[in-house]
């Protein structure tokens, strides 16, 4: 719990300081587009790790979210169990006459793929652009 705690600080504390670095960068230009792409790949996979670690303190803390168990279930019988998976962040109401009532937080989910996968696709941007920049004619090895 504490790693998580410590991960969801410093992933936190990365996306602010790459959106300051990102301001500074863009008021002295000539702007180093495959450092800027860098930097946006850092922001959103350290976006996507914080919301994940929110995701987590959630389901560790508060039950399931963004529901929370009924005592009892429609047809009368009594909460028995709560069970929990972290990923996809997921809590299951399990009943005393068997039944199973699952929240799924697809919202959490859906952002942080979509976060990892655009850090993804900015890292890939910025690798091909360093690579391009080198191979220019001109350049030197």
């Amino acid at each position: 719990m504490i790693l998580m705690g410590a991960l969801l600080v410093v992933s936190a504390v990365t996306a602010a300081v790459g959106v300051v670095v990102i301001l500074i960068l863009l008021s002295h230009p000539p702007l180093p587009l495959p450092k800027i792409y860098g930097l946006i790949a850092l922001i959103l996979f350290s976006l996507a790790v914080a919301l994940y670690c929110y995701g987590w303190f959630s389901v560790i803390l508060g039950g399931p979210f963004p529901e929370l168990c009924k005592s009892e279930n429609d047809a009368g019988a009594e909460l028995a169990a709560i069970k929990q998976q972290y990923w996809p962040l997921r809590s299951a109401c399990l009943y005393s006459d068997g039944s199973t009532v699952e929240y799924v937080s697809m919202s959490i989910n859906v952002v942080v793929c979509l976060l990892a996968g655009s850090a993804l696709v900015s890292a890939g941007t910025s690798v091909f652009l360093r690579k391009r920049v080198g191979q220019s004619p001109g350049a030197t090895s």
